[in-house]
Protein backbone atom coordinates (compact mmCIF):
# COMPACT_ATOMS: atom_id res chain seq x y z
CA UNK A 1 0.00 0.00 0.00
CA UNK A 2 1.57 3.22 -0.68
CA UNK A 3 2.49 6.05 1.13
CA UNK A 4 1.36 9.62 0.68
CA UNK A 5 4.08 11.27 -1.68
CA UNK A 6 6.75 12.57 -0.76
CA UNK A 7 10.50 12.55 -1.83
CA UNK A 8 12.37 9.72 -2.93
CA UNK A 9 15.05 8.41 -0.17
CA UNK A 10 18.19 6.26 -0.95
CA UNK A 11 19.05 4.11 1.69
CA UNK A 12 22.42 2.83 2.38
CA UNK A 13 24.11 0.07 3.86
CA UNK A 14 27.22 -1.66 4.22
CA UNK A 15 25.26 -4.83 5.32
CA UNK A 16 21.10 -5.43 4.22
CA UNK A 17 19.39 -8.55 4.31
CA UNK A 18 17.92 -8.85 1.12
CA UNK A 19 16.36 -12.13 -0.41
CA UNK A 20 17.82 -14.09 2.19
CA UNK A 21 21.42 -13.07 1.96
CA UNK A 22 23.34 -10.60 3.86
CA UNK A 23 25.23 -7.95 1.63
CA UNK A 24 26.12 -4.25 1.23
CA UNK A 25 23.25 -2.53 -0.61
CA UNK A 26 21.17 0.52 -1.67
CA UNK A 27 17.50 0.60 -0.96
CA UNK A 28 15.45 3.18 -2.89
CA UNK A 29 11.69 4.07 -1.80
CA UNK A 30 9.44 6.42 -3.39
CA UNK A 31 5.64 7.05 -2.01
CA UNK A 32 6.49 4.25 0.72
CA UNK A 33 7.00 1.77 -1.45
CA UNK A 34 10.74 -0.40 -2.45
CA UNK A 35 11.47 0.94 -6.19
CA UNK A 36 14.89 -0.40 -6.29
CA UNK A 37 17.78 -2.35 -4.54
CA UNK A 38 20.91 -2.29 -5.89
CA UNK A 39 24.46 -1.63 -5.26
CA UNK A 40 25.77 0.19 -2.11
CA UNK A 41 27.15 2.94 -4.42
CA UNK A 42 24.34 3.38 -6.95
CA UNK A 43 23.87 7.17 -8.23
CA UNK A 44 21.58 8.49 -5.95
CA UNK A 45 19.18 10.41 -8.89
CA UNK A 46 18.16 13.20 -7.06
CA UNK A 47 16.92 11.27 -3.77
CA UNK A 48 17.73 12.18 0.03
CA UNK A 49 20.63 9.98 0.45
CA UNK A 50 20.28 8.07 4.10
CA UNK A 51 23.70 6.05 5.31
CA UNK A 52 23.65 3.62 7.63
CA UNK A 53 26.47 3.45 10.52
CA UNK A 54 29.52 0.76 10.19
CA UNK A 55 28.12 -1.52 12.87
CA UNK A 56 24.51 -1.29 11.81
CA UNK A 57 22.33 -3.87 9.34
CA UNK A 58 19.14 -2.66 7.77
CA UNK A 59 16.23 -5.65 7.79
CA UNK A 60 12.64 -5.93 7.09
CA UNK A 61 10.31 -4.36 9.32
CA UNK A 62 9.23 -7.87 11.57
CA UNK A 63 5.53 -9.46 11.28
CA UNK A 64 4.38 -10.32 14.58
CA UNK A 65 1.53 -12.17 14.22
CA UNK A 66 0.94 -13.35 17.61
CA UNK A 67 0.13 -10.21 20.06
CA UNK A 68 -2.64 -10.02 22.60
CA UNK A 69 -3.46 -6.15 22.68
CA UNK A 70 -6.40 -6.73 24.67
CA UNK A 71 -8.47 -3.86 23.71
CA UNK A 72 -11.38 -3.11 23.98
CA UNK A 73 -12.40 -4.63 27.46
CA UNK A 74 -8.88 -5.31 29.17
CA UNK A 75 -7.24 -1.88 28.05
CA UNK A 76 -5.37 -1.60 31.97
CA UNK A 77 -3.82 -4.49 30.03
CA UNK A 78 -2.10 -3.42 27.21
CA UNK A 79 -3.90 -1.41 24.32
CA UNK A 80 -3.39 -0.36 20.61
CA UNK A 81 -1.13 3.09 21.52
CA UNK A 82 1.33 0.98 24.04
CA UNK A 83 1.53 -2.08 22.21
CA UNK A 84 2.40 -0.30 18.86
CA UNK A 85 4.32 1.95 20.10
CA UNK A 86 6.07 -1.33 22.06
CA UNK A 87 6.42 -2.65 18.15
CA UNK A 88 7.86 0.07 16.57
CA UNK A 89 10.86 0.30 19.19
CA UNK A 90 11.67 -3.13 18.83
CA UNK A 91 11.65 -3.50 14.73
CA UNK A 92 8.23 -4.70 14.58
CA UNK A 93 6.26 -2.92 11.74
CA UNK A 94 3.43 -5.44 11.67
CA UNK A 95 1.28 -7.27 14.10
CA UNK A 96 -1.70 -9.47 13.64
CA UNK A 97 -3.96 -8.87 16.61
CA UNK A 98 -5.70 -12.08 18.49
CA UNK A 99 -8.89 -12.19 18.85
CA UNK A 100 -9.06 -12.58 22.81
CA UNK A 101 -8.53 -11.75 25.44
CA UNK A 102 -10.59 -8.26 24.60
CA UNK A 103 -13.97 -7.64 25.40
CA UNK A 104 -15.70 -8.40 23.30
CA UNK A 105 -13.75 -11.36 21.31
CA UNK A 106 -13.07 -10.90 17.90
CA UNK A 107 -15.82 -13.69 17.20
CA UNK A 108 -18.37 -11.74 14.79
CA UNK A 109 -18.14 -8.99 12.49
CA UNK A 110 -19.79 -6.44 14.69
CA UNK A 111 -17.19 -6.94 16.96
CA UNK A 112 -14.10 -7.12 14.70
CA UNK A 113 -15.40 -3.37 13.95
CA UNK A 114 -15.59 -2.15 17.32
CA UNK A 115 -12.11 -3.12 17.36
CA UNK A 116 -11.18 -1.51 14.34
CA UNK A 117 -12.95 1.42 15.82
CA UNK A 118 -11.32 1.84 18.98
CA UNK A 119 -7.38 0.93 16.92
CA UNK A 120 -8.29 3.89 14.42
CA UNK A 121 -6.21 6.61 14.73
CA UNK A 122 -4.18 5.49 17.68
CA UNK A 123 -1.71 2.50 16.24
CA UNK A 124 2.15 3.40 15.43
CA UNK A 125 2.45 0.39 13.30
CA UNK A 126 0.31 -1.73 10.60
CA UNK A 127 -2.38 -3.81 12.49
CA UNK A 128 -4.19 -6.93 10.72
CA UNK A 129 -6.77 -9.25 12.96
CA UNK A 130 -7.44 -12.63 13.95
CA UNK A 131 -11.17 -13.76 13.93
CA UNK A 132 -11.95 -16.40 16.75
CA UNK A 133 -13.40 -19.51 16.88
CA UNK A 134 -15.99 -21.12 19.14
CA UNK A 135 -18.31 -23.00 20.34
CA UNK A 136 -21.58 -22.31 17.76
CA UNK A 137 -20.11 -19.50 15.49
CA UNK A 138 -19.22 -21.66 12.43
CA UNK A 139 -22.05 -19.67 10.27
CA UNK A 140 -19.75 -16.21 11.67
CA UNK A 141 -16.52 -17.65 9.86
CA UNK A 142 -17.55 -16.60 6.80
CA UNK A 143 -18.46 -12.90 6.76
CA UNK A 144 -15.75 -12.80 9.35
CA UNK A 145 -13.05 -13.80 6.40
CA UNK A 146 -15.12 -11.47 4.11
CA UNK A 147 -14.70 -8.76 6.47
CA UNK A 148 -10.60 -9.18 6.34
CA UNK A 149 -9.84 -11.34 8.96
CA UNK A 150 -6.19 -12.85 8.39
CA UNK A 151 -7.40 -16.21 9.78
CA UNK A 152 -8.85 -17.78 12.82
CA UNK A 153 -7.80 -18.61 16.75
CA UNK A 154 -8.96 -21.45 18.63
CA UNK A 155 -7.99 -23.47 21.70
CA UNK A 156 -8.53 -26.98 22.39
CA UNK A 157 -8.71 -26.48 26.26
CA UNK A 158 -10.13 -23.48 28.71
CA UNK A 159 -8.58 -20.25 26.90
CA UNK A 160 -8.83 -18.61 30.91
CA UNK A 161 -11.29 -16.15 29.32
CA UNK A 162 -15.01 -17.20 29.63
CA UNK A 163 -16.30 -15.30 26.79
CA UNK A 164 -13.72 -17.56 24.67
CA UNK A 165 -14.51 -20.78 25.25
CA UNK A 166 -12.56 -23.51 23.71
CA UNK A 167 -13.44 -25.76 20.46
CA UNK A 168 -13.82 -29.73 21.18
CA UNK A 169 -12.86 -32.31 19.11
CA UNK A 170 -15.60 -32.61 16.56
CA UNK A 171 -16.14 -28.38 16.94
CA UNK A 172 -12.89 -28.47 15.47
CA UNK A 173 -13.78 -30.45 12.92
CA UNK A 174 -16.74 -28.21 11.77
CA UNK A 175 -14.56 -24.87 12.57
CA UNK A 176 -11.65 -26.37 10.24
CA UNK A 177 -13.80 -27.83 7.59
CA UNK A 178 -15.84 -24.62 7.09
CA UNK A 179 -12.15 -22.83 7.40
CA UNK A 180 -10.78 -25.02 4.48
CA UNK A 181 -14.09 -24.43 2.55
CA UNK A 182 -13.55 -20.37 2.40
CA UNK A 183 -9.94 -21.13 2.19
CA UNK A 184 -8.74 -19.10 5.25
CA UNK A 185 -6.17 -20.71 7.88
CA UNK A 186 -6.89 -21.75 11.47
CA UNK A 187 -4.32 -21.41 14.03
CA UNK A 188 -4.70 -23.66 17.16
CA UNK A 189 -3.82 -23.43 21.03
CA UNK A 190 -3.53 -27.14 20.51
CA UNK A 191 -2.36 -28.47 24.68
CA UNK A 192 -4.66 -31.65 25.85
CA UNK A 193 -7.01 -31.01 28.71
CA UNK A 194 -7.01 -34.33 29.69
CA UNK A 195 -3.34 -34.75 30.10
CA UNK A 196 -3.24 -31.93 32.01
CA UNK A 197 -3.37 -31.99 35.81
CA UNK A 198 -4.60 -28.95 38.39
CA UNK A 199 -1.55 -27.19 39.68
CA UNK A 200 -1.62 -27.15 43.01
CA UNK A 201 -1.17 -23.36 45.01
CA UNK A 202 2.75 -22.87 45.59
CA UNK A 203 6.17 -21.41 44.74
CA UNK A 204 7.92 -24.03 42.89
CA UNK A 205 7.98 -23.49 39.64
CA UNK A 206 8.25 -27.49 38.63
CA UNK A 207 4.89 -28.39 39.72
CA UNK A 208 3.33 -25.89 37.54
CA UNK A 209 5.83 -27.98 34.89
CA UNK A 210 4.39 -30.89 36.05
CA UNK A 211 1.12 -30.01 36.03
CA UNK A 212 1.29 -29.36 32.25
CA UNK A 213 3.56 -32.35 30.52
CA UNK A 214 4.78 -32.32 27.13
CA UNK A 215 2.02 -35.09 26.11
CA UNK A 216 -0.52 -32.54 26.67
CA UNK A 217 1.14 -30.88 23.42
CA UNK A 218 1.75 -33.95 21.74
CA UNK A 219 -1.66 -35.46 21.79
CA UNK A 220 -3.44 -32.32 20.55
CA UNK A 221 -1.16 -31.55 18.00
CA UNK A 222 -2.18 -35.14 16.68
CA UNK A 223 -5.33 -33.91 16.55
CA UNK A 224 -4.80 -31.33 15.03
CA UNK A 225 -2.76 -32.75 11.85
CA UNK A 226 -5.48 -35.50 11.60
CA UNK A 227 -8.08 -32.60 11.75
CA UNK A 228 -6.33 -30.91 8.87
CA UNK A 229 -5.80 -34.08 6.85
CA UNK A 230 -9.59 -35.38 7.12
CA UNK A 231 -11.02 -31.36 6.14
CA UNK A 232 -8.35 -30.63 4.02
CA UNK A 233 -8.14 -27.33 6.13
CA UNK A 234 -4.88 -25.67 6.21
CA UNK A 235 -3.89 -25.35 10.16
CA UNK A 236 -1.14 -23.27 12.21
CA UNK A 237 0.08 -24.95 15.57
CA UNK A 238 1.02 -21.53 17.74
CA UNK A 239 3.48 -21.13 20.40
CA UNK A 240 5.33 -24.48 20.47
CA UNK A 241 7.08 -25.41 23.51
CA UNK A 242 7.08 -29.16 23.45
CA UNK A 243 9.97 -30.11 20.98
CA UNK A 244 8.33 -34.09 21.26
CA UNK A 245 6.16 -32.67 18.56
CA UNK A 246 8.36 -31.99 15.76
CA UNK A 247 8.39 -35.56 14.28
CA UNK A 248 4.75 -35.47 13.78
CA UNK A 249 4.44 -32.49 12.36
CA UNK A 250 7.52 -33.34 10.30
CA UNK A 251 5.85 -36.40 9.31
CA UNK A 252 2.08 -34.92 8.13
CA UNK A 253 4.06 -32.22 6.15
CA UNK A 254 5.56 -35.13 4.35
CA UNK A 255 2.10 -36.32 3.66
CA UNK A 256 0.93 -33.04 1.81
CA UNK A 257 -0.72 -31.62 4.72
CA UNK A 258 -0.84 -27.91 4.89
CA UNK A 259 0.36 -27.27 8.77
CA UNK A 260 3.24 -25.04 10.22
CA UNK A 261 3.78 -24.04 13.45
CA UNK A 262 5.99 -21.44 15.35
CA UNK A 263 7.51 -20.91 19.22
CA UNK A 264 8.30 -17.98 20.78
CA UNK A 265 11.15 -15.88 22.04
CA UNK A 266 10.90 -17.31 25.75
CA UNK A 267 10.91 -20.90 24.87
CA UNK A 268 14.59 -20.33 22.98
CA UNK A 269 16.10 -18.01 25.93
CA UNK A 270 14.83 -19.54 29.76
CA UNK A 271 15.18 -23.06 30.98
CA UNK A 272 13.15 -24.54 33.89
CA UNK A 273 16.25 -25.28 35.50
CA UNK A 274 16.99 -22.26 36.22
CA UNK A 275 13.56 -20.61 36.75
CA UNK A 276 13.45 -19.27 40.44
CA UNK A 277 10.76 -20.39 43.33
CA UNK A 278 7.85 -17.77 42.84
CA UNK A 279 9.15 -16.68 39.48
CA UNK A 280 5.73 -15.73 38.36
CA UNK A 281 6.74 -13.57 35.69
CA UNK A 282 7.58 -16.53 33.80
CA UNK A 283 4.35 -18.27 33.67
CA UNK A 284 3.23 -19.25 30.52
CA UNK A 285 1.25 -21.89 29.10
CA UNK A 286 2.05 -24.42 27.67
CA UNK A 287 5.19 -23.62 30.14
CA UNK A 288 8.72 -22.99 29.69
CA UNK A 289 10.61 -26.76 29.77
CA UNK A 290 14.09 -28.42 30.39
CA UNK A 291 17.62 -27.30 29.11
CA UNK A 292 17.46 -30.05 26.25
CA UNK A 293 13.77 -29.01 24.92
CA UNK A 294 14.90 -25.55 24.58
CA UNK A 295 18.03 -26.60 22.09
CA UNK A 296 16.00 -29.29 20.39
CA UNK A 297 13.91 -26.35 19.52
CA UNK A 298 16.74 -24.67 18.21
CA UNK A 299 18.03 -27.48 16.32
CA UNK A 300 14.13 -27.88 14.56
CA UNK A 301 14.02 -24.37 13.87
CA UNK A 302 17.49 -24.31 11.70
CA UNK A 303 16.51 -27.22 10.40
CA UNK A 304 13.13 -25.87 8.52
CA UNK A 305 10.73 -28.01 10.86
CA UNK A 306 9.73 -24.81 13.36
CA UNK A 307 8.81 -22.12 10.63
CA UNK A 308 8.59 -19.01 12.04
CA UNK A 309 9.34 -17.53 15.96
CA UNK A 310 6.31 -14.80 17.33
CA UNK A 311 6.15 -12.92 20.41
CA UNK A 312 3.14 -14.46 22.16
CA UNK A 313 2.84 -11.14 23.52
CA UNK A 314 0.61 -11.74 26.18
CA UNK A 315 0.47 -9.09 28.74
CA UNK A 316 -1.72 -8.48 32.09
CA UNK A 317 -1.42 -5.71 34.81
CA UNK A 318 1.12 -6.65 37.97
CA UNK A 319 -1.28 -8.03 40.12
CA UNK A 320 -2.66 -10.88 37.70
CA UNK A 321 1.16 -11.73 38.32
CA UNK A 322 0.35 -12.60 41.98
CA UNK A 323 4.12 -11.39 42.05
CA UNK A 324 3.24 -10.45 46.71
CA UNK A 325 3.03 -14.48 46.86
CA UNK A 326 4.50 -16.14 44.10
CA UNK A 327 1.87 -18.67 43.62
CA UNK A 328 1.62 -20.09 40.04
CA UNK A 329 -1.44 -21.55 40.54
CA UNK A 330 -2.59 -17.94 41.35
CA UNK A 331 -0.70 -16.43 38.56
CA UNK A 332 -1.90 -15.09 34.95
CA UNK A 333 -0.20 -17.02 32.43
CA UNK A 334 1.37 -15.03 29.59
CA UNK A 335 4.73 -13.43 29.05
CA UNK A 336 5.35 -9.06 27.59
CA UNK A 337 7.97 -9.26 25.25
CA UNK A 338 6.92 -7.20 22.11
CA UNK A 339 9.04 -4.99 22.43
CA UNK A 340 12.78 -7.66 23.01
CA UNK A 341 11.53 -10.60 20.57
CA UNK A 342 14.25 -9.41 18.19
CA UNK A 343 17.23 -9.00 20.85
CA UNK A 344 16.15 -11.89 22.84
CA UNK A 345 16.19 -14.55 19.37
CA UNK A 346 19.44 -12.99 17.88
CA UNK A 347 21.39 -13.23 21.66
CA UNK A 348 20.49 -16.83 20.99
CA UNK A 349 20.83 -17.16 17.64
CA UNK A 350 24.48 -15.49 17.76
CA UNK A 351 25.48 -17.73 20.75
CA UNK A 352 24.58 -21.01 18.67
CA UNK A 353 26.54 -19.45 15.30
CA UNK A 354 22.96 -18.61 13.53
CA UNK A 355 23.15 -16.39 10.64
CA UNK A 356 20.89 -12.95 11.37
CA UNK A 357 19.45 -14.15 7.62
CA UNK A 358 17.77 -17.10 9.73
CA UNK A 359 16.17 -14.72 12.64
CA UNK A 360 14.68 -12.43 9.62
CA UNK A 361 13.65 -15.88 7.92
CA UNK A 362 11.68 -16.65 11.02
CA UNK A 363 10.75 -13.23 12.19
CA UNK A 364 9.59 -11.36 8.98
CA UNK A 365 9.46 -13.06 6.38
CA UNK A 366 7.82 -16.24 7.00
CA UNK A 367 5.37 -14.67 9.36
CA UNK A 368 4.48 -12.45 6.50
CA UNK A 369 4.21 -14.92 4.13
CA UNK A 370 2.12 -17.66 6.07
CA UNK A 371 -0.54 -15.38 6.68
CA UNK A 372 -1.14 -13.51 3.40
CA UNK A 373 0.27 -10.06 4.11
CA UNK A 374 1.95 -9.77 0.41
CA UNK A 375 4.68 -6.40 0.85
CA UNK A 376 5.33 -7.44 4.45
CA UNK A 377 8.48 -9.01 5.62
CA UNK A 378 10.90 -8.43 2.93
CA UNK A 379 12.74 -6.14 1.14
CA UNK A 380 12.42 -6.40 -2.23
CA UNK A 381 10.63 -4.25 -5.32
CA UNK A 382 7.14 -3.14 -4.77
CA UNK A 383 7.05 -4.35 -0.83
CA UNK A 384 6.33 -1.97 1.84
CA UNK A 385 9.29 0.18 2.60
CA UNK A 386 8.96 -0.90 6.14
CA UNK A 387 12.99 -1.48 7.60
CA UNK A 388 14.59 -2.04 10.80
CA UNK A 389 18.15 -0.62 11.38
CA UNK A 390 20.02 -3.36 14.16
CA UNK A 391 23.19 -2.60 15.68
CA UNK A 392 23.50 -6.16 15.97
CA UNK A 393 26.88 -6.62 18.00
CA UNK A 394 25.65 -3.48 20.98
CA UNK A 395 24.70 -5.70 24.69
CA UNK A 396 22.61 -3.65 27.01
CA UNK A 397 20.56 -4.36 29.97
CA UNK A 398 16.45 -4.86 30.18
CA UNK A 399 14.86 -2.39 32.27
CA UNK A 400 11.25 -3.00 32.34
CA UNK A 401 10.21 0.84 32.99
CA UNK A 402 11.98 1.97 30.01
CA UNK A 403 10.21 -0.07 28.03
CA UNK A 404 6.60 0.79 25.74
CA UNK A 405 4.55 -2.12 27.19
CA UNK A 406 1.72 -0.73 29.40
CA UNK A 407 2.69 -2.83 32.09
CA UNK A 408 6.48 -3.21 33.70
CA UNK A 409 6.94 -6.74 34.29
CA UNK A 410 9.05 -8.68 32.19
CA UNK A 411 11.10 -12.30 33.04
CA UNK A 412 14.11 -10.49 31.00
CA UNK A 413 14.70 -7.84 33.54
CA UNK A 414 17.88 -7.08 34.25
CA UNK A 415 19.45 -9.34 31.72
CA UNK A 416 21.92 -8.45 29.26
CA UNK A 417 20.78 -8.85 25.84
CA UNK A 418 22.71 -8.16 21.97
CA UNK A 419 21.39 -6.26 19.19
CA UNK A 420 20.01 -2.84 19.78
CA UNK A 421 16.68 -1.69 17.54
CA UNK A 422 17.78 1.82 16.25
CA UNK A 423 15.44 2.61 13.97
CA UNK A 424 12.31 1.91 12.52
CA UNK A 425 10.94 2.43 9.33
CA UNK A 426 7.02 2.31 8.50
CA UNK A 427 6.30 2.69 4.37
CA UNK A 428 9.83 4.48 3.84
CA UNK A 429 9.70 7.28 7.00
CA UNK A 430 11.80 6.84 10.24
CA UNK A 431 8.84 6.00 13.24
CA UNK A 432 8.94 9.37 15.67
CA UNK A 433 7.49 8.38 19.00
CA UNK A 434 7.47 11.52 20.22
CA UNK A 435 4.87 12.64 16.67
CA UNK A 436 1.43 11.25 15.80
CA UNK A 437 0.93 7.93 14.89
CA UNK A 438 0.64 6.91 11.19
CA UNK A 439 0.10 2.71 11.58
CA UNK A 440 -3.00 1.27 9.11
CA UNK A 441 -5.53 -1.13 10.00
CA UNK A 442 -5.19 -4.34 7.49
CA UNK A 443 -7.19 -6.41 5.72
CA UNK A 444 -7.18 -10.09 4.06
CA UNK A 445 -6.10 -9.39 0.24
CA UNK A 446 -6.09 -5.81 0.55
Amino acid sequence: MAEEAGPETLVRAARAVVGGVERAASVRVRDGVVVEVGAVDADAGGAEVVVLADDEVLLPGLVDTHVHVNEPGRTDWEGFASATRAAAAGGVTTIVDMPLNSIPPTTTVAALEEKRRVAADQVWVDVGFWGGAVPGNVADLGPLHEAGVLGFKCFLLDSGVEEFPHLAPGELADAMAETARIGSLMVVHAEDADEIAECAHGTAYSGFLESRPDAAEERAIRLVVDTARRTGGRAHVVHLSASGAVPTLRAARADGVDVTVETCPHYLHFDAATIADGATELKCCPPIRGTANREALWQALVQGDIDLVVTDHSPCTADLKARDTGDFAAAWGGIASLQLGLPVVWTGARERGVPLTDVVRWMATAPARRVGLAGKGEIAVGADADLCVFAPDEHWIVDPAALHHKNPVSPYAGRTLTGTVRATWLRGRPVDLAAGPRGRLLRRGA
